[in-house]
């Protein structure tokens, strides 16, 4: 593989870790969505829009956490009711 594939490739797998990582385990894919964008930018990848994006998703999941966390007292997804 190229130096550009593999930065096209972290570029998608940003896209994908951010958005799956709204839904679940967002403390893990989070850091990875922004690690893997972030490494994809700096490699000049073709594909920034989505490295961006997959960077943006992982914030908001890290985001959503933090603030389900503060306002159910508990780093967790349960709620009660």
């Amino acid at each position: 593989m190229t130096a550009r594939r593999d930065a096209d490739l972290m570029a998608v797998w940003s896209f994908v870790t951010g958005l799956v990582g709204l839904l679940v385990f967002n403390v893990v894919l989070g850091p990875c969505a922004l690690v893997l964008g972030g490494t994809a930018l700096a490699r000049g990848t073709a594909r920034r829009f989505r490295a961006v994006l997959g960077m943006a998703l992982g914030a908001a999941g890290l985001l959503l956490f933090v603030v389900l966390s503060v306002v159910q007292g508990t780093p967790s997804w349960f709620t009660e009711g």
